[in-house]
């Protein structure tokens, strides 16, 4: 039973193909910024990133004709519960128009629709970056008519605390954990007995600072450049999500890069470094008050939770709140595949957008 599994980032393709949840084949294709740069809309990206798939799957001695099952990362839709999804017409509308925010993660859903139609397949995404199991009282902001989203790492996050749960063998439903996603954009989430009910909005304007993004902003100070005529709306929205966080302070999203100013002593590099650490340990801290002493573990996961330079000092900052569990990378692949092998084994259904 072969399954193909698409993730599109901003800068890359990531693929795999999983034999049930074994994982045969995997690829990271990379995306030169100047060529990503040429492509008017996010959807203009679809045939050449269909194209390097093909090519993989060529490369690897696949057709589509040999896959069980297509799946893609879920991409920017309406809320939704956790679960498995049939890529429907609804589907469809919604990512191409990018009716509910621009993302390259709206590419995996359509890209698996386009390959599986041509072997008469469906395709399927999985716990989508908008799932939604907020309490109330988390969604309330501040100010009337503006709510906090629910817009964080599902994917990988509910997969790490699975990987949690059958290590300690209870139940993930049974369990009350902390996850913090660390990667291009970070997402702190309070798992409560199988709910994510409270998490920062990780994409635009919420929580720790990252790479690229700048997390929360003192509102006033933003205001005020909002209106000073320097930037455009859209180009405001790029400063908060895509050229924001560490970015903004030292020209680079990539962490070992950083790694190497720290090495050089780089004065600039160890504050922006410190800053986003002290924050994302007091993201932590401010979950663990909503959890009144009920904490299983706080699991640490993504990208960043292999650079040293940033998981050590964080380490110390949290240890002291309870049991520490370190799970670095992104997961997201074998998440998907293990959806994906579930739904064709019987195991889930598959939920109507």
């Amino acid at each position: 039973m072969k399954i193909l599994t698409i993730n599109p980032g901003s800068t890359s393709t990531k693929v795999a193909v999983f034999e049930g949840t074994k994982r045969i084949a995997k690829t990271t294709i990379k995306h030169d910024d100047g060529e990503m740069l040429t492509f008017e809309t996010l959807t203009d990206q679809i045939p050449m990133r269909q194209t390097l798939i093909l090519d993989f799957l060529s490369a690897n001695d696949f057709t589509l004709e040999d896959m069980d099952g297509f799946i893609g990362r879920g991409g920017l839709l309406r809320p939704l519960s956790s679960g498995l999804y049939e890529v429907n017409d609804n589907m469809i509308d919604d990512l191409q128009n990018n009716t509910h925010g621009t993302h390259a993660s709206n590419l995996g859903g359509l890209i698996a629709h386009m390959l599986a139609s041509q072997v008469g397949k469906k395709a399927y995404i999985a716990d989508p970056v908008v799932v939604d199991e907020m309490d109330k009282v988390a969604k309330m902001s501040g100010l009337n008519g503006v709510e906090r989203r629910s817009l964080f790492h599902a994917l990988n996050q509910k997969a790490v605390a699975r990987k949690y749960a059958e290590k300690v063998n209870i139940p993930y439903e049974d369990l009350h954990l902390i996850i913090a996603h660390l990667g291009g954009g970070i997402s702190v989430g309070y798992h409560k007995q199988g709910r994510v009910v409270d998490v920062n909005n990780a994409l635009d304007g919420d929580g720790p600072m990252s790479p690229e993004r700048t997390g929360s902003l003192p509102i006033g100070s933003v205001i005020e450049l909002a209106y000073s005529g320097q930037y455009t709306k859209a180009e405001f929205l790029k400063l908060i999500h895509g050229y924001g966080g560490m970015f903004s302070y030292l020209n680079t999203k990539d962490a070992e890069e950083v790694s190497d100013m720290l090495n050089s002593g780089r004065v600039e590099a160890m504050r922006v470094v410190k800053a986003m650490v002290h924050q994302i340990a007091k993201e932590i801290g401010a979950m663990y008050a909503v959890t009144r002493g009920s904490l299983d573990a706080i699991i640490i996961t993504g990208g960043l939770a292999y650079n040293q330079d940033i998981i050590q000092p964080l380490i110390e900052m949290v240890e002291h709140i309870g049991e520490l569990v370190i799970y670095p990378g992104e997961n997201e692949l074998e998440a998907l595949a293990f959806n994906m092998h579930a739904f064709l084994t019987g195991v889930i259904e598959a939920k109507n957008y």
